[in-house]
Parts: structure tokens; sequence; C-alpha cells
């Protein structure tokens, strides 16, 4: 089968984790992803552990499947030369550098449409390309600040927390990515190409959904909430007889069945629960009545129960439960890839399950600088002037 986006060239000038995750999806449907890395310290994320494996570091490997690796010193002229050299021959650049710094270095968009007019430019930064935060850096812990994200996170009795992931710079690259194949789709019907600003902060207030518009339409401010929901109820973690474990129920005939299971289906008929609106009115009661009755029975028991009646819930799994469950091992959320350091090299694997187009994982996360001399080789240049670039610290 072939692949969907096999014949796209990217070359990929980002680090650490937003652009780096973007360019492995786009390299799992298939296009060509050209790393470039700092010819002296490559990608910081390389340097981030433990966890290391033979010197390759867990989270280096986890964004960077299906790419090859040039290491490149883009303030030498000889090295812009190249990196031009590769663009005019590429579709997309993604870069995440500061607002300006490419520009700076006669690398950016502007610049290298010179050097490819059609080309599509994704330019990664904290804050966007204007405003008065465009100059500052933007990490993933700063924008969860920043964006009221963290405001919104934990007990509500407790202080502001971050998710677990940094969950901007993962929404920023899908954000990313969609943006991208935007460009593309609209190149293939103008021959025109164009940059794309998106920032992290944007991405993660987009991301706020439903809590951004409650405030937006009511005007009061939304507090934490720990583990409910602001707009549903009962959705939130409950205490069975032998721990934790979570039940969402989203409408009133999901309420109604899980009433019944209960032992208590008179509570769907009474006004104060009968609706969700009413539920949320009334939650303090609600899971009160709840938790006393849930803490009856064991999780098994009460899993039983409600998968046989429809009703939303699970267990609260650790990541290697996770992993261990038969759900994730039928959907291939595991993949094992074949590496030169590495004997038993396991990745997550990718949600993307496409019946014609299927996602495939073909090169592992590239060594630091592994494909500089053969990448070169195939710009024209010579095994005298890549020895020639090494002696003069340009790659």
């Amino acid at each position: 089968m072939g692949r969907a986006l096999e014949g796209v060239k990217i070359i990929d000038l980002s680090r650490v984790l937003a652009g780096p995750f973007c360019t492995m999806v786009l390299g799992d449907l298939g296009a060509e992803i050209i790393k470039i890395e700092h010819h002296e310290s490559g990608d910081e994320t390389r340097a981030w552990g433990p966890p290391f494996i033979n010197g390759e570091s867990a989270y280096y490997l986890c964004a960077n499947r299906n790419k090859k690796s040039i290491t490149l010193n883009l303030k030498s002229e000889k090295g812009k030369e190249i990196f031009h050299h590769l663009v005019s021959s590429g579709d997309v650049v993604v870069q995440n550098f500061k607002t300006g710094t490419l520009e700076k270095m006669d690398l950016g968009y502007e610049q290298l449409k010179r050097s490819n007019p059609s080309l599509i430019m994704a330019s990664i930064t904290g804050f966007g390309l204007n405003g008065p935060y465009k100059d500052l850096p933007g990490y993933d812990y700063i924008i969860q600040a920043m964006s009221g994200l963290m405001s919104i996170t934990g007990e509500s009795e407790g202080k502001p927390v971050k998710v677990g992931v940094a969950i901007a710079d993962v929404l920023t690259g899908l954000y990313t990515c969609i943006g991208i194949m935007t460009a593309l789709y609209h190149r293939e019907r103008t021959g025109e190409g164009q940059e794309i600003d998106i920032s992290l902060m944007d991405c993660q207030v987009a991301s706020l959904i439903n809590v951004a518009s409650n405030f937006l339409c009511s005007g009061i401010e939304p507090v934490r909430l720990g583990n409910q929901h602001p707009n549903i109820a009962p959705y939130q973690v409950f205490s069975a007889l032998d721990g934790d474990f979570v039940v969402a129920v989203g409408n009133d005939d999901q309420f109604r069945r899980f009433t019944s299971q209960l032992g208590v289906p008179d509570l769907a008929d009474m006004k104060e629960f009968c609706t969700n609106e009413a539920r949320i009115q009334n939650k303090d009661r609600l899971i009160t009545i709840c938790e006393d009755i849930l803490k009856r029975k064991t999780r098994k028991e009460w899993k039983e129960l409600f998968n046989s009646s429809g009703i939303p819930n699970g267990p609260i799994n650790s990541v290697k439960e996770m992993f261990e469950d038969p759900q994730m091992k039928a959907r291939e959320m595991v993949v094992k890839m074949k590496h030169p350091l590495i004997e038993d090299l396991k990745l997550t694997g990718s949600p993307l399950k496409l019946s014609k187009t299927p996602v495939t994982m073909n090169k592992y996360p590239p060594l630091y600088g592994e494909h500089t001399d053969e990448l070169l080789q195939q710009l024209g240049y010579s095994i005298e002037q890549i020895f020639h670039f090494k002696q003069n610290n340009i790659i």
C-alpha cells in the first residue's frame, strides 16, 4: 500500500517536543523527514534523562522515529549554503527558534522563498510572531500556567497543578500537523506556499474548549474541581470497596440506567436529578448518595454491572497497567523497532488507523548526525568536501 504523504520532503529545524512530535506524525504518514541538528550538541532532548538506553534518552526516542539526522552549523556561510540547498528541493520547513532568530541568520521565510518559491514554513513559537510577548521564550510549563490551564487543574482546595505530560507541546504539534497538511492541499490547488504562524499559547487556549466557552458566555471565572466536571454529573472519581475508579454519566438516559444499577431507580424521576442541569445544581447531594452506595461493591463488580448497561466507567490504570491492557495490545499501541544500539526498542504506537494508507514505522529514531554524509552526497557534495566540512566545523 502507498503512504499518504509519500514524496513530501520536510526539513525539520525543530527541537525538544512540539516540532519533533509534529514531524514524527508526518513521518509516520510517509513524509521524508530530514532532522537538522546543532553541529556540536544536537537536539536538547538527547540529554534529557535518565532513563537512557545505551546512551539514547527515552525522551528523545519518543518523538523522533521515521527521520534522518544531519548536523549543520547554520551560523557558518557554508552551513547556510547547504541549508538553502536542502530547502530548494524540499516542501516544508518546520522550525521553533525564537521569533526573529532565523531572519537574523538570513534563513527566515522570506529569505528561503528565494530558494524555493512554493515553500511552506511552519514557525512554532511560545507566543506567536506578533504581540507584546512575541520575543519571549515559551516552554510548555510556562504556557500551562499562563493559558489558564493550571488554574482549573487540581483539587478545589489545593494549589494549581500542571498536566502530567507536556500537553501544550503535544497539542501544538498536532495543530501544526493540521496547518501543514492544509497548506500542502492549498499549494496543490494554487501552487502557492505560505508561512504557518502557530504558538503554544494559542493552541493551549483553543484547547480550553468548554471551560473557555463557559467563561465567555457567563463571565464567571472557572475554578478547580479536582476530578469533577463543570457541566456534567455524576462524572468523577468514586471509591469502591477495594479502590478508586471513574464513572462518566453523560446524559439523562445513562443516568437512568446508572441509578437502576445502583438499586435506586427512583432518583432518575426526582426533579432534583431528572435532568443534567438539575443534577449540576444539586451535585453535592447527588454525589453523597452515589458515594455511599458505590463503596459497597468492588471495582470489578461495578464494572461488570456498568458495562452490561452501557454506562461509561473505567479503572484508574498505572502506565504499566495501561500497556498490559488487552485493548492496547489489540490496537498495537506498542511497536518494536530494530535499533543499532538498543536490542529491544519499544515505542508508543500511532493512534492513526488508516485503511488505505496505513502508518508505517520504517526508521528508528536516528543516531546523532547518522545521515549527514548520506544526505550531503545526495545533494552533490563529494567525500572530500564533506571531510573539509568536518574539519572546518561546518557539520
